[in-house]
């Protein structure tokens, strides 16, 4: 889906680097030598990662072509708690500049560090990935991730300054704020959730501004999966381009990963730096591109925090480049091996909900899945908020018993589907929370 802007703009997309243009044989030699180099800097200073190794009988020797990585062990997120806090780092704590954590809500909080070359490197991807979004020199940029010990909001900030970007840095929450400053100083690009942006949507609709007259041109959102239904909700409300970014705490924050603008066709994975596999989740068998399967990443340049064969849990496929011809792209994550529900035997993920959803005309995308128990029987709830001109105060009950007619026609599943107030549901600041398990564990 290519942009309806690209070709208005005189000089919209900036020259690439040269990487960027280096051929697919080109970037292959690259990654060969790096991952050499990954592998025996993670051996040598990381005893988690030479306990593995020994274990599985390979050394940094036995790589000599990429293909090699498969004799590897796997690095899961349990290996990086049980090293809480400085254990997975590769060089000595003094040389690290920052520190970066995720929440800890189910456990201990999985630690990441950075050295000065480290955060030069996260700086350079971050900004190329925003130069894909079709950024560019002297843009304003409305950052809305969460800025602290969640990576989004600083890493987003270093590569937009990188560029040469305005940043306003606003973070997350005071929605209300968030318009207020949108309308005052007029940015060019927003970056931040997608459930945020609809949240934001609701409080330009509240204050009865028209976000199609807003500056905004550019939308880079991630952090959570998102579907082309909500894309096409958000391009159409306020008038903009709509791109996809990846990236995660672990590999090394915002900026693994970027949607091209002038193709939104997958994201680009910046493979000079992230060695991408996509595998069986079940066997863990390495798949060929084109196969969907579990991403699993092996960062190839990184000094403080290496991570060789780091199972992301996010299922994806990888497919040849095209606005990049040698990276590979990835395909929209709309779907995680762990958020999977399994509902009277049949594989369900929120995304697809979602993307029913949304081509209703009366809701508004925001909805929780609310799993309860009946005696022996897994049930589930979709609660669907209903767009205020639609709302009729009764339930839309036709409407929520046609969704429900559909989800069992189309998934397979039956579904009490529930439209309520508008306004009724929590917002999400950050990653949305969609599933809401009340089922009694054990």
């Amino acid at each position: 889906m290519a942009s309806p802007r690209l070709k208005s703009t005189d000089g919209y997309l900036p020259e690439m680097d040269d990487t960027e243009r280096a051929s697919r044989d080109a970037i292959m030699a690259l990654q060969s030598k790096r991952l050499a180099w990954s592998l025996r800097h993670a051996y040598d200073n990381v005893a988690h990662y030479k306990n593995a190794f020994d274990k599985a009988g390979v050394h940094p020797d036995d790589f000599k072509e990429l293909a090699d990585l498969a004799k590897f062990p796997f690095t899961v997120k349990t290996d990086l708690r049980d090293n809480y806090p400085f254990n997975m780092f590769a060089v000595p704590r003094e040389k690290l500049v920052r520190v970066h954590a995720s929440s800890g809500t189910t456990g201990k909080p999985i630690v990441v560090g950075y050295t000065k070359a480290d955060i030069a490197t996260w700086s350079n991807v971050m900004a190329r990935s925003i130069r894909a979004a079709g950024g560019r020199s002297g843009m304003v940029i409305h950052n809305a991730y969460g800025y602290g010990l969640f990576t989004g909001g600083l890493g987003v900030h270093y590569g937009a300054e990188e560029l040469g970007c305005t940043v306003v840095p606003i973070s997350g929450g005071m929605t209300e704020r968030q318009v207020q400053l949108i309308n005052d100083f007029k940015p060019d690009i927003i970056t931040v959730t997608p459930s945020y942006m609809l949240a934001i949507l609701d409080e330009f609709r509240r204050q009865k501004l028209d976000p199609r007259q807003c500056s905004l041109k550019i939308g880079i959102f991630g952090a959570e999966p998102w579907t082309n239904a909500m894309r096409a909700e958000i391009e159409d409300a306020f008038d903009m381009d709509a791109t996809d970014i990846y990236g995660l705490s672990e590999v090394i924050g915002p900026g693994v990963a970027q949607e091209c603008l002038e193709t939104k066709d997958g994201l680009h994975i910046w493979e000079d730096h992230f060695y991408p596999e996509v595998i069986d989740p079940e066997t863990g068998k390495v798949l060929p591109d084109g196969e969907l399967g579990e991403l699993v990443f092996t960062s190839l340049t990184k000094e403080a925090f290496p991570v060789i064969r780091y199972r992301t849990r996010d299922l994806t496929r990888l497919l040849r480049g095209t606005a990049r011809p040698g990276m590979r792209r990835m395909e929209k994550v709309t779907g995680r091996s762990d958020d999977m529900i399994i509902l009277r035997g049949v594989n369900l993920f929120p995304t697809q909900i979602e993307e029913i959803l949304l081509a209703t005309d009366w809701c508004g995308g925001h909805f929780i899945l609310e799993l309860t128990r009946e005696g022996r029987m897994d049930e589930l709830t979709i609660h669907a908020e209903a767009r205020p001109e639609y709302w009729d105060g009764r339930g839309l009950t036709d409407h929520a018993d046609r969704i429900s007619t559909h989800i069992k026609n189309t998934i397979g599943i039956t579904a009490k589907v529930r439209a309520v107030a508008p306004a009724t549901l929590e917002r999400s600041l950050g990653k949305a929370k969609r599933v809401h398990d009340k089922r009694p564990k054990g």
